[in-house]
């Protein structure tokens, strides 16, 4: 208990930044995993209406929907 008291002005800090980096890391992986699951949407979108599931008309609304989530998340990502 000492020891840490003693040493948190050095520990202290690099506890910190290690806390940030992890933050950011989270971050990251999300949005990552959210640009991945539109993209599957989109797949999955595409392959319905290639076996004709939907009509031509569902499928352009749909992934019109689909390209600007993607397209805002990369904005965001980029600024």
């Amino acid at each position: 208990m000492i020891l840490r008291l003693l040493t948190l002005p050095i520990s202290g800090p690099i506890q910190g930044i290690t806390w940030i980096g992890e933050q950011i890391l989270e971050r990251a992986n999300a949005e990552l995993d959210d640009k991945e699951n539109l993209q599957k949407k989109l797949l999955a979108l595409q392959l319905a209406f290639d076996l004709g599931e939907m009509s031509e008309e569902e499928f352009e609304e749909q992934e019109e929907e689909l390209l600007l989530a993607i397209e805002e998340m990369e904005k965001n990502s980029q600024e």
